[in-house]
């Protein structure tokens, strides 16, 4: 083969040689070798690469052909009235670009009258699609969609809400394939107004699981009905999943934290358990609480729920110093009333846990412990109204902290006792020392804070200056904590618990979900104070906690926000000041407040 004329990854090129291998030129003079199988032979030469197609009749050779298939040789004799290197590209050319003629393996096939119209029926279909399509873009860029257009916002919304990764409209209307790109073109259609796109965003479930719930399984409980224990939480709870009684003994204090016995319903492998391990944990939003368990399963097992709840019972025996003297497990049926943190305050039979819950906490400060106390708020959303609720700082909030605390601890050296595979909860010491003094020295503590790690093996929770530590006392709401009792259940049965492997596999695809939950509650608790402050706008206090250069942070107890704002001087920090909110950025999650005054705290 010397100079033949071929076809290259659809571009025309000579070849030379023959054999295993061909070189070839192509049009930009480079040269390379490639394999026979590789290219379309057009013409055996001599050719050139400059190539001047010549005039034909295709209509004429179209109506002769309808429907046969004949070589690109003979279709350039009878389109062209010749075999040419020019007439034969010609031929080809025909194959690629006109719609009578289509390329089968090396011929040339002749389309016929139906297929032919069905092919422009198509194309005209579709530029009269594309033509919708730029003339809808045009009306989104006005900001004036018509009906016709809901196809157009329907991709928007779909990339807005994670459906999908890329848009078509946004890149006709030049702007980022993004999800905050198409949220902010929605909100400036009306399309969306204050809808909260991060849970769905981050492919969380948003319905509620219906399973079916299994009867509670016949077994031996010990019967604590005659003492009544408290279940404290927030009004408006509405998982109560643990509960307390206390009582001063001669030694010091026995403690009873009950926990709702959910691992009596929810075993291993279970599609309970399975759909559980799915979800994380409980979804916590303004808008409504999602659980990871059935409604129907919280009203079987919630504490106080009933006149008579079963339970899981930590059974802690502490001296008056608050050291751990004794503890156990059981299964057991509990009488539960559920009340506030501010109503705790007023019932006498809880004084001993004020007690308890004081030694307790002092000891785990001489320990190492961290006290945080940076001021909570409570947001809720009904319908566009927000609601954002300061959380009172009760003492109770405390007692309850500790016991529950303590029981983690029980439970872990429970398990260590045992050789049970657990997933102990391990936090490394903090890599500095803080010297800030007030909130300002708690938000440092709390940047230092490293993240807290659920291992197979123990190590300290230096963050709660604990030499080792579980959670357990919250199994309707978070996967570990059920995985936690199902080992424990497993351990009084005498059964087989979970192995080391089994656990770890656990932990990994909990926590997975787990840190998306906590994502979308962060996210979602930012969106609507922005709505909020959007709603509302916003004049009042910040304490500056953290400076930054030429800006500052400024922590608003009113709103649980923190902002950053340029400073005019250097303010010591504790400094509180007087904010006004600019505005928002609601894809973005970003906002802007000013420096009106300040008083040096």
């Amino acid at each position: 083969m010397h100079d033949a004329l071929v076809i290259y990854k659809g571009k025309p090129a000579l070849a030379r040689g023959a054999g295993d291998k061909l070189l070839l030129e192509l049009p930009s003079g480079e040269r390379l070798r490639v394999r026979p199988k590789d290219v379309l032979l057009l013409h055996p030469g001599p050719a050139l690469l400059q190539l001047s197609p010549p005039q034909g009749e295709v209509e004429t050779a179209w109506a002769l052909l309808e429907g046969q298939t004949v070589s690109l040789r003979e279709l350039a004799e009878l389109v062209y009235g010749q075999y040419t290197p020019e007439a034969a590209y010609a031929a080809y050319q025909l194959t690629q670009n006109d719609p009578r003629f289509v390329l089968e393996g090396s011929g040339a096939r002749a389309r016929t009258q139906a297929e032919l119209e069905a092919i422009l029926r198509d194309k005209r279909h579709k530029e009269e699609r594309e033509q919708a399509f730029l003339q809808g873009v045009q009306r989104l860029r006005q900001k004036a969609p018509a009906p016709e257009d809901a196809p157009l916002l329907a991709e928007l919304q779909a990339l807005a809400l994670g459906k999908r990764k890329e848009s078509p409209v946004l890149r006709a209307l030049g702007h980022p394939e993004t999800p905050e790109s198409a949220h902010r073109l929605l909100l400036d259609l009306g399309v969306f107004r204050y809808e909260n796109p991060h849970p769905q965003r981050l492919g969380l479930r948003l319905f509620p699981p219906e399973l079916a719930i299994p009867p509670l399984p016949p077994e031996q409980r010990t019967d604590l009905t005659a003492q009544l224990a408290y279940a404290i939480d927030d009004p408006g709870s509405q998982d109560p999943d643990d509960a307390i009684f206390v009582e001063p003994v001669a030694s010091g204090y026995r403690l009873l934290v009950h926990v709702a016995d959910v691992a009596a319903l929810v075993t291993p492998g279970s599609p309970l358990d399975q759909e559980a391990m799915r979800r994380g944990a409980n979804l916590y939003l303004p808008e409504g609480t999602i659980p990871m368990l059935p409604f129907a399963l919280t009203e079987a097992l919630g504490l106080g729920l009933k006149e008579v709840s079963p339970a899981l019972t930590f059974e802690l025996w502490l001296s008056k110093e608050g050291e751990l003297l004794q503890q156990s497990v059981y299964p057991s049926l509990v009488r539960v009333q559920r009340i506030t943190y501010q109503e705790a305050l007023e019932v006498a039979a809880l004084q001993a846990l004020q007690a308890v819950a004081e030694v307790l906490q002092a000891r785990r400060v001489a320990q190492g412990a961290l006290d945080i106390a940076l001021p909570e708020v409570k947001i809720r959303v009904e319908g566009e109204a927000v609601h954002i609720l300061p959380l009172p700082p009760y003492p109770s909030r405390v007692w309850v902290r500790e016991a529950m605390l303590l029981a983690g601890y029980a439970a872990a050296q429970l398990a260590l006792q045992a050789d049970l595979p657990f997933p102990f909860a391990t936090q490394e010491a903090p890599s500095f020392q803080v010297e800030a003094s007030g909130l300002a020295g708690m938000w440092a503590q709390r940047k230092g804070l490293k993240r807290t790690q659920l291992k197979s093996t123990p190590a300290p929770h230096h963050g709660l200056g604990l030499p080792f530590y579980a959670q357990v006392t919250s199994p309707l709401r978070r996967y570990l904590d059920l995985v936690a009792h199902q080992q424990l259940r497993a351990w009084l049965r005498g059964q087989k618990p979970l192995s080391q492997a089994e656990l770890l596999e656990r932990v990994g695809a909990a926590e997975a979900m787990a840190d998306l939950v906590r994502e979308a509650e962060r996210k979602s608790r930012d969106h609507w104070i922005l709505v909020h402050l959007l709603q509302k706008g916003y004049e009042g206090s910040g304490t500056l906690v953290e400076r930054r250069g030429l800006q500052g942070l400024f922590f608003m107890n009113e709103l649980g926000l923190v902002t950053q704002v340029a400073l005019e001087q250097n303010l010591p920090l504790n400094t509180v000041a007087q904010l006004r909110f600019r505005g928002a950025e609601l894809p973005r999650l970003e906002h802007h407040f000013s420096l009106l005054t300040t008083e040096v705290g």
